[in-house]
């Protein structure tokens, strides 16, 4: 028997009520299946079909292992099964009859791998393909002229489709569009680009139907309106929805390891002993972290103490294609014993004999630790088995957050977006490719999309102007004339090229510039090879890491020590290396926020010393001492506290709100400060607190009154401070660095060639000024401002920090560090050391700290 968790787990109990209904749904192929592996159709699926049938687009919430997939393409297959084998040349059988929509390109792989089985066995008339980045050109050529039933791929390929002039006659039959992992979809610019692509395809097979699944939903009501056509702009369409109950809770548990636990750090290298233990006690273990980086770290570690020779592996979207493949396909056949991977692999793929799910670092959401929970067992009523490990005391804390969230079945997926308008920019230039464009018609097209429902006819006219001149201020320049306007009022584009540079650079996910890899091979005694007679390629690095370095260094890539040879172009060559202390990559953007949810959570078990118990005693302790020593922060308060150390004052608070909003808040604070008088020299923020240091005296200029903290933290400080940090930040430049790749100004690839991350810079930097000085309200700048202040910044939710914490902000001066303090004051003047002396240096720093926070 196939190994197909897809579909159902052979544990699923019969249902009398479904029994019946199996047998006025289903045809005898499809009873015929089921009943020879011992399964039978659960409630949900049947529900599904029914409401496809009746043409209701619908959103179905399950938890993991309870047949959503199948659910999904179950109508599809009916309906393909009832329709019989193409005949060459009739009329509405040449076009896709179902689109499955994936945010990664891995789980369409994944989906296909385990949708041919029944498709063969059942000998269903049905041909199914996937469409990636992966996928051969001529395939994608080919498949436009004779394409498959059901077409498994991403948001990017649906707008190169939607851009082709065949792109009505491809989807005129189009029945079905299954999005899948939809939560993660729709809170991203690809999600933004699928509802203007689902508003198009609507458009081409206006009966078209839509099923969104999902197995970690906090606002249904957004989805189900996401799902939807919306004509309406003052009414909000919803989806049909079915959910689903039950299912075995997840045993998730917390390391309580018997090593020292750090104060600071996200390595979690004290734990790799107790890690390897378990990869050796269980089957197969899938090994999460946050970051590419910690990704290569953590399989390093683990290979070095590999005694017993274990089969594991490492995935990241970094790797080379063929390279993830071969893993997947590995893990897949049960060829290994361990993964380590990054979210590349946190949902959807459908590996049924994973038996333990490890998270290495806090989770930063209980959405997330779900969806990643789900990728054991994946069978409904079996418990999936995972361990979550903390790599600091702080995240202790924040685990024991999650995993409270985890057994009550709590979610904390983010808000439905507000369509960005980069985004929309590209897909107007994308449908102008495929026909000339009537501005009203796309108009309310577009505005049919939930996410651009509030969109004005004047900034949709800024869009439009943008697109074809460039805007007010570069509409002189040629090379920003993308579209002419006919005699008959519609939009044309102005040149062939134009629709050729769209389609290679379409795509809202903007990586910071990248080298490929290539190995080279070393020479017997010792001499560097030649640059240019390059091997196989490993995959692709930021250019800024490699920047750093120069030939001969070392660094951690793919599990492999590599030495960096030389650059050539837009490739790095390397070849294999020994050495104990290699760098390890960083990536940009790699971290994940700590959620809202979690953070008051943690912020409520600090206020609680009754829910210490659960705590380990190194934990519990900590706190008890801080208690003693200063004071503990309170649920919807702030603490500040402020000491002397070295030559230096001290300013620790604890929002406990993030990463990104303390990076904002101590931006802002240091400036207030500044102007106040109290002469500081820095700040450093992490997910928990934020420390500011200087040379005034803090702890008198606050208790004495000169500098009250409620001043300190007014609301006010969002308005022009923050205006005036933005002037001369550097951050809004790479904003609108991505921002104007995304909308198309700047096009990084060309025909047999693409732009250095360094050309790239240049040429946005001086259009940013320009702009600024000349038409401030560009359109460009607006979306420039709404991410950096949505993402980057954090506005809002900074903006709720210093609502709540007015008038509740508590002062204590200290006549030294508190225990509560030392992990944010290691994070000050980190160096980038890498590998065992960096764990050395910070184990010094700490051992210091912690001695003086205890006297």
């Amino acid at each position: 028997m196939p190994k197909t968790s897809l579909w159902l787990s052979p544990s699923c109990p019969s249902h009398p009520k479904t029994e019946a209904m199996d047998a006025a749904l289903l045809p005898n192929r499809f009873q015929s299946w089921f009943a020879h592996r011992g399964w039978s159709p659960r409630p949900h699926q049947l529900q599904l079909i029914d409401h496809l049938s009746a043409g209701h687009s619908t959103l179905l919430i399950a938890p993991t292992g309870a047949g959503k997939t199948l659910a999904g393409f179950l109508p599809s297959l009916l309906e393909l099964e009832a329709r019989g084998k193409r005949k060459a040349g009739a009329a509405g059988s040449q076009g896709v009859h179902t689109l499955y929509i994936s945010p990664l390109k891995a789980l369409a792989v994944d989906i296909a791998r385990n949708l041919e089985a029944p498709v063969s066995e059942m000998d269903l008339p049905i041909r199914l393909e996937t469409r990636t980045g992966d996928t051969p050109s001529h395939k994608r050529q080919r498949q436009k002229t004779n394409p498959p039933d059901i077409l498994l791929t991403t948001p990017e390929q649906i707008a190169l489709l939607l851009s082709d002039p065949a792109s009505e006659r491809l989807f005129a039959s189009l029945k079905t569009v299954v999005l899948d992992e939809l939560h993660a979809l729709v809170t991203s610019k690809r999600g933004d680009l699928m509802a203007l692509g689902l508003a198009r395809l609507r458009k081409h097979a206006p009966g078209l139907r839509t099923i969104g699944l999902s197995a970690t939903v906090a606002e249904p009501l957004d989805l189900r309106a996401y799902l939807v056509d919306q004509p309406d702009p003052g009414t909000r369409a919803l989806a049909h929805v079915v959910e689903v109950s039950g299912g075995a809770k997840p045993d998730v548990s917390i390391l309580n390891s018997e090593e020292r636990l750090p104060w600071s750090g996200h390595s979690s290298r004290y734990a790799m002993g107790d890690i390897y233990e378990l990869i050796k006690g269980h089957n197969v273990s899938l090994l999460f972290v946050n970051t590419r980086s910690q990704a290569e770290a953590v399989f390093q570690e683990l290979w070095r103490i590999n005694a017993d020779t274990l089969p594991i592996a490492l995935h990241h979207g970094s790797l080379d294609v063929g390279q993830r493949r071969k893993v997947e396909a590995a893990m897949a056949a049960g060829m290994l014993r361990a993964v380590v991977a990054t979210s590349s692999l946190d949902m959807g793929i459908d590996w049924g004999d994973i038996d333990l799910v490890v998270n290495i670092g806090a989770p930063k959401g209980a959405s997330r630790l779900a969806q990643r929970i789900g990728r054991a067992n994946h069978r409904m009523d079996e418990p999936s088995k995972a361990i979550l490990i903390p790599a600091n005391r702080f995240e202790v804390l924040e685990c024991q957050a999650a995993l409270a969230a985890s057994r009550r079945g709590d979610q904390d997926t983010p808000p439905l977006r507000k369509g960005a308008l980069d985004v929309l920019a590209q897909h107007v230039l994308g449908m102008a490719c495929a026909d000339p464009i009537d501005p009203v018609a796309l108009f309310d097209e577009i505005r049919s999309a939930e996410t651009y429902r509030a969109l004005t006819w004047e900034t949709f006219e800024k869009v439009l102007s943008f697109v074809a001149t460039g805007g007010y201020a570069l509409k002189s320049y040629e090379q920003y004339a993308k579209l002419k306007k006919g005699k008959d009022g519609l939009w044309r584009i102005a040149h062939p090229k134009i629709a050729q540079q769209y389609r290679l650079n379409v795509g809202t996910i903007v990586e910071a510039p990248m080298l490929k890899v290539r190995l080279v091979r070393s020479k017997a005694d010792g001499r560097r090879a030649p640059i240019g007679r390059g091997g196989r390629m490993l995959g692709e690095i930021e250019e800024y890491f490699v920047e750093q370095m120069t030939p001969g260094d070392t660094f951690i890539f793919g599990g492999e020590v590599l030495r960096l040879e030389g650059i050539r172009e837009n490739e790095a060559f390397v070849s294999r290396a020994k050495t104990d202390n290699p760098m390890i990559p960083s990536y940009m953007g790699g971290k994940f926020p700590l959620s809202t949810y979690l953070a008051e959570s943690v912020r409520s078990m600090l206020a609680t010393p009754g829910s210490w118990h659960a705590l380990p005693p190194q934990v519990r302790e900590w706190l008890e001492i801080q208690q003693e020593k200063s004071v503990l922060p309170s649920k919807d308060g702030l603490l500040v506290e402020t000491f002397p150390r070295g030559h230096k004052n001290y300013m620790v608070c604890y929002p406990f709100e993030g990463r990104l909003a303390h990076q904002t808040l101590g931006m802002l604070l240091t400036k207030r400060l500044e102007r106040l008088g109290a002469r500081p020299m820095g700040f450093v923020a992490n997910d928990y607190a934020l420390s500011i240091w200087g040379l005034g005296d803090l702890s008198l200029l606050f208790s004495s009154g000169k500098i009250p903290l409620d001043t300190l933290f007014e609301q006010d400080i969002l308005g022009d401070d923050l205006d005036a940090w933005l002037a001369e930040s550097s951050l809004m430049k790479r904003t609108f660095r991505n921002c104007a790749v995304i909308a198309g100004l700047i096009e990084r690839r060309h025909p047999g060639q693409e732009k250095t991350g360094r050309q790239v810079t240049v040429s946005t930097d001086l259009i940013y000024d320009v702009l600024r000085s000349h038409e401030p309200d560009h359109i460009l700048l607006q979306a420039t401002w709404n991410d950096a202040a949505e993402g980057l910044l954090d506005i809002s939710r900074l903006g709720e920090l210093l609502s709540r914490i007015q008038g509740r902000i508590t002062h204590t001066g200290l006549p030294r560090v508190s225990p509560l303090a030392v992990p944010i004051l290691l994070e000050i003047g980190k160096e980038p050391v890498y590998g065992e002396a960096m764990d050395a240096l910070l184990e010094d720093a700490a051992e210091e700290l912690v001695l003086e926070a205890m006297e």
